[in-house]
């Protein structure tokens, strides 16, 4: 393939591209599992590592594999890599691991990255590979984090709740109360508060673009200095 934009690359995959908020892809956890900020994170971290790892592995395959197997390999490569962060996470962030709970083995069925592992890393070399997994995997964890974030606060008028379990104790103290006598917004907590925040977080996005466009285009439509019309006439030799 031609020459890969690492700046197009970090482009699409935190704004232009991005999976979770223009793609719409990987709804299911983004909408179960962001009532936090540290499920959210403990989530897009683990869909990130496994986005660098299955491009990666992919990408080293792809001229090894034929057109019959392809997506069979792409899905045991995939799977694979979601059973060692699952280990992982069993090791050192076991809490955290159990109020996942199924979303974590479901992120071998997300699209986003069964699309890039067919759509980009089996087109492209490691290099490429490696960063289209890792932009394309802390954008989805970047909006995760977002929503997370203002629905913690919406919900319990605190943010940072909990951070120790992923990482670690010294964490414990990150808890930032922002409203002391909040009373908790529980619709905020529940899953139909995460389809309206998403809602909100699309609709500012896209009014960010629509204003981005126009600035774009005013700045074209504007006449250049010193620059003068001339009509011609008659025949030009």
């Amino acid at each position: 393939m031609a020459d890969v934009s690492y700046k197009d690359l970090s482009l699409n995959g935190l704004w232009k591209n991005n999976p979770a908020i223009v793609q719409l892809l990987g709804l299911c956890p983004l909408l179960a599992v962001t009532g936090s900020v540290v499920n959210a994170l403990g989530l897009g971290l683990a869909t990130m590592m496994v986005l660098i790892i299955s491009n990666t592995s992919v990408s080293l395959i792809r001229n090894l594999v034929s057109d019959a197997v392809r997506l069979p390999t792409f899905v045991m490569i995939i799977a694979a890599a979601v059973t060692c962060i699952e280990l992982l996470m069993q090791a050192f962030t076991y809490e955290l691991f159990q109020i996942l709970g199924i979303f974590l083995p479901l992120i071998t069925t997300n699209c986003v990255i069964l699309g890039r592992a067919d759509g980009f890393a089996a087109r492209n070399s490691i290099g490429p590979s490696f960063y289209d997994g890792l932009i394309m995997g802390l954008g989805f964890a970047c909006v995760l984090a977002v929503l997370g974030a203002l629905r913690e606060l919406s919900g319990t008028g605190a943010l940072f709740a909990n951070m120790d379990l992923l990482f670690g104790p010294g964490a414990a103290n990150w808890k930032i109360v922002m409203y002391p006598d909040y009373q908790p917004f529980l619709l905020a907590i529940l899953p139909p508060g995460a389809f309206i925040f998403t809602g909100l977080i699309i609709a500012v996005k896209n009014l960010i673009d629509d204003r981005i466009k126009k600035r774009q285009n005013a700045v074209k439509a504007r006449p250049i200095k010193g620059a003068k019309r001339v009509r011609v006439t008659g025949a030009v030799s």
